[in-house]
């Protein structure tokens, strides 16, 4: 069993993943199965998948030592993540989401009835109710570089909802979320209902075309583009988290050390393989001979980090054009580190336009800008075709003003990264980041289909009748009544309205 087998250990050298292909063949998946399933797991009340998720909160508590062993320590851009870092980034988060459904879910998912008096009058008796009922099956196409938390919460929305999962790990990635399905099943989680496939393209692309109900993919715009494709022809749904190159915004009123430590931390989380890792950074014009240099001092003390070749080929050609554009490096990574690595780059004089400043890189890469107003930084931002994240550092008032120029998912103000492990905060982007939201409210219902009832209450039979001049008579006499302007009007209309009715009640 795997509860009670060694940790894997780490695997080789990191690489990336290629965008998909679409030409695979299908491996075996029983999918009728799989929703024979799921409609036995979906019969059973919410409040009893709550009580099961609380059951796999408090073991995967108790086997928390053994999910971080299961997480390679070398992942994709990371040099070495330590226990610690795990247990941060991903099993903490990981509880924190669990405990926040079994609290909320119940509610969440609930049936809402319409008020009645919100009703058009020749609707009077007619009851409209809301549900959201599950998908179905869905499929969950896990990142490499979260390979716990971030395709765990959706299978803990996905099960806590309903649904059935099928889950695709990142390759070299798979033994932390297959333990966690043991860990599910053992809970009581039918097996059925929960499947991890392998971790190859072919996986993913022979189950979209079994006929999953909805797609959650977190990677490349890439890949996300290739997954649109695949799934245009059967209509199929999907939530594409994807590629950030994500922006820090310093305002005047900030405070620069605390600028400064953030975004080095930012930089330094996961081995900057961390999709709403800042890219951009603008800074206020006065702010600019004070900030940088300390912004510099903290940067230059961060260790190197595997990049994979391809990876460091495309930065190396993007850095000699800024530099021919006009950029200068303040810190060149690629020099004084180790083969294979690189140290935080950071560019000063950079322009939005660069295509620097316009990639998803997975490394630490910095370009600074420097900005006189509000519509300027936001003006700058927008010339970006990610907008995943932002963060804001200023006085509070100042920070929630610049928001208001900003376009994308979400946007922290005097912090970085952390609305990734709050549970009730959803998560999403825009523009080339994808759309569709995952984790908190939003993230299950996600996870869930609107399905709306309603139920006359009349035994009148009178609306199926075929209609004459008079009832023609009642219903522009009802518009005038209803939406008139000025107070004789609207009585003239009600005289009409009354006879008219009473014509038709004679008939």
């Amino acid at each position: 069993m795997l509860l009670q087998s060694k940790p894997r250990g780490p695997p080789g050298r990191p690489r990336l993943v290629e965008p998909m292909t679409m030409t695979a063949v299908a491996p075996s998946l029983d999918i009728l199965q799989v929703r024979s399933a799921q409609r036995a797991w979906a019969a059973q009340p919410v409040r009893d998948r709550q009580r099961i998720l609380r059951k796999i909160r408090n073991a995967t508590a108790a086997h928390a030592e053994a999910l971080t062993a299961a997480v390679p320590m070398n992942l994709p851009g990371v040099l070495h993540r330590s226990a610690a870092d795990t247990l941060v980034a991903e099993v903490l988060p990981l509880l924190e989401a669990a405990r926040y459904m079994e609290q909320n879910a119940a509610a969440i998912l609930a049936d809402r009835r319409e008020p009645r008096f919100h009703a058009p009058f020749w609707l009077g008796r007619t009851s409209v109710t809301t549900r959201r009922v599950p998908l179905g099956v869905v499929l969950v196409i896990a990142s490499g570089n979260y390979p716990l938390f971030l395709p765990g919460v959706q299978i803990l929305q996905a099960l806590v909802a309903g649904n059935a999962a099928l889950v695709k790990p990142a390759p070299g990635t798979g033994s932390a979320i297959t333990l966690l399905r043991e860990i599910c099943c053992r809970c009581g989680v039918p097996e059925g209902v929960l499947q991890i496939l392998d971790e190859s393209t072919d996986a993913a692309v022979a189950a979209m075309r079994a006929g999953v109900d909805k797609v959650f993919f977190t990677g490349s715009d890439r890949t996300g583009v290739a997954i649109l494709h695949e799934l245009a022809d059967s209509v199929t749904p999907c939530v594409l988290e994807l590629s950030g190159c994500d922006a820090v915004f310093v305002l005047q009123t900030a405070e620069l050390e605390r600028a400064v430590e953030a975004i080095a931390f930012a930089v330094r989380l996961n081995g900057s393989a961390t999709c709403m890792a800042p890219r951009r950074v603008f800074v206020h014009r006065c702010l600019w001979a004070a900030f940088v240099p300390r912004l510099r001092d903290a940067l230059q003390a961060i260790a190197p980090v595997p990049v994979p070749p391809a990876l460091l080929s495309r930065l190396s050609a993007a850095l000699d054009a800024a530099e021919s554009a006009g950029a200068r490096l303040l810190l060149d990574g690629r020099s004084d580190a180790p083969d294979g690595c690189l140290r935080v780059t950071l560019i000063d004089n950079a322009h939005p336009q660069m295509e620097i400043a316009q990639q998803d890189i997975f490394a630490p890469v910095l370009s600074l800008f420097a900005f006189e107003d509000e519509q300027e930084a936001a003006a700058m931002d927008r010339a970006c075709r990610y907008a995943l994240t932002a963060s804001i550092f200023g006085s509070h008032s100042a920070a929630a003003h610049m928001a208001g120029h900003l376009d994308c998912g979400t946007i922290l103000i005097n912090d970085v990264i952390v609305s990734t492990a709050d549970p009730r905060a959803a998560f999403g982007g825009r523009k080339r980041s994808g759309f569709g939201v995952t984790r908190g409210h939003e993230g299950l219902l996600a996870m869930t289909a609107v399905q709306t009832l309603l139920t006359q209450n009349s035994r009148s039979r009178r609306a199926y009748q075929p209609v004459s001049g008079e009832h023609e008579r009642f219903f522009y006499a009802w518009l005038r009544l209803s939406y008139g302007r000025g107070l004789r009007q609207r009585l003239s209309a009600l005289r009409a309205v009354s006879a008219a009715g009473r014509r038709i009640t004679n008939r």
